[in-house]
């Protein structure tokens, strides 16, 4: 490779927009946890890979752990006690404790309080909670399968429904997709009307994750909504990640979910859950999607945990992603011009300005030399500025790495030129692995 910045050599720059192998079939957010290579880490019983050995769980977990400061944010490193005593300690806020537990989400207990709130938010009529997002995401299917008549599905290929669920649309539901565009955004107006078939639904992921979070212009989104309406089809939005669009469409919450018939939000996806999700719709939409999460396997004995976390998140983490998205602006502009600075032969943050506060970061060394990098800076410096990285695609070119960065909470006090130091150290550690150190 012999480009700078983000000039990407042939073949990488398909992949650095967004491709990704439909090998992962694991959905997680980056973190030191228990991945295998399709799940954006690496479970392996070799003890080096490329020349390189593979970082220990136990020791990244460790490194990470005593950092003093961390710019992504992701899934925190703490104990069954310490996250005990958090839930604990945000709950005053979010829900009345002296409340009783309830069972399989009673309408007058804390699962009913969260699914009133979401829609509140939401601006829908109703919301169902459900333990996972895949679970919501293919009753959802499944009941607008059953109401249009049609068991085809619109979507795109690196999409959630297509890369992370295990094709759990057409195995578990009967149902088939078609793909309006293989480019690495949502589909346009166009290309949903040039369809050669029939559709009964489209579904949208917003923003695409595994395209680097991007997201259509608010004007491109309706259009291609009205295109599905012309096309007789309804829409549905998985939106696990919707609470962070509002900055980018300049549209509140409700303004974006009226688009939709259906919409499926994480709660546990920005907002800091232990798990779960939400189906948010029209009462009698809702109502029928009731039905079928019992019949999935969904209603659940106790859930109030999961719950009151959720809660919490809507009241403490939710106000705070318009400043979360502003300021991922400033973190990616500083890590490229810090890797540009360091001379790295070739990198690419995508996209350059983040739709979201989530964002990709490419670099071009083994996914092993760079977490041998991101442990040695954490170890010695008690700074950790990336997590897990891995190799995305098979297909790709060999040797490319990518990270996917999050800034939440724990960047804000982050500055541009402590985001350029860090670089230029992290980039030290990675010529001292590789060997490559002038």
């Amino acid at each position: 490779m012999t480009q700078t910045g983000d000039g990407a050599p042939d073949g990488a720059a398909r992949d650095a927009s967004g491709s990704a192998s439909s090998e992962r079939e694991v959905d997680t957010d980056t973190d030191a946890g228990t991945m295998t290579d399709s799940g954006r880490g690496i479970d392996t019983d070799s003890d080096k890979l490329h020349g390189v050995a593979v970082v220990e769980r136990e020791r990244m977990l460790a490194a990470f752990r005593g950092s003093k400061r961390i710019l992504p944010g992701g899934a925190p490193v703490d104990t069954v006690r310490e996250r005990l005593k958090r839930l604990v300690a945000d709950a005053p806020a979010a829900y009345d404790l002296d409340d009783w537990i309830d069972v399989y989400g009673n309408a007058d207990g804390i699962v009913g309080e969260l699914e009133r709130r979401t829609a509140e938010v939401l601006g829908t009529e109703a919301a169902a909670f459900f333990p996972t997002g895949t679970m919501a995401q293919q009753v959802a299917l499944r009941c607008w399968a059953g109401r249009t008549g049609n068991a085809t599905v619109a979507g795109h290929p690196r999409s959630h429904l297509e890369v992370h669920e295990r094709d759990a649309y057409a195995v578990v539901s009967g149902l088939r997709m078609v793909h309006p565009t293989g480019a690495p955004r949502l589909p346009t107006a166009a290309e949903i009307y040039d369809l050669q078939e029939p559709f009964g639904t489209l579904a949208l992921e917003l923003p695409l994750r595994d395209a680097g979070f991007v997201l259509p212009s608010w004007e491109e989104l309706t259009a291609a909504v009205a295109a599905a309406r012309d096309r007789d089809a309804v829409v549905h939005f998985d939106g696990a990640r919707l609470w962070e669009c509002g900055r980018h469409f300049g549209r509140s919450l409700p303004e974006i979910a009226a688009l939709a018939d259906s919409v499926y939000v994480s709660y546990y996806k920005s907002l800091g859950g232990i798990s779960g999700a939400a189906l948010a719709g029209s009462e009698d939409f809702v109502a029928e999607a009731r039905a079928w999460r019992h019949r999935y396997g969904g209603q659940l004995f106790q859930q109030w945990p999961t719950a009151l976390a959720a809660l919490a998140g809507l009241d403490h983490e939710l106000p705070r992603l318009p400043g979360y998205v502003a300021h991922a602006e400033v973190v990616a502009r500083a890590l490229h011009d810090g890797l540009a600075e360091a001379g790295v032969p070739w990198f690419r943050v995508h996209p350059r300005v983040p739709h979201t506060h989530q964002f990709q970061v490419w670099l071009p060394y083994p996914p092993e030399a760079l977490n041998e990098a991101v442990v040695r800076q954490a170890e010695e410096a008690k700074t950790t500025l990336f997590r897990k990285w891995f190799e995305p695609d098979l297909a790709g070119p060999p040797g490319v790495a990518m990270t996917e960065m999050t800034v939440a909470a724990s960047a804000m006090e982050w500055t541009a030129a402590d985001v350029q130091r860090a670089v230029a150290e992290f980039v030290g550690h990675v010529g001292r692995v590789t060997g490559t150190a002038s």
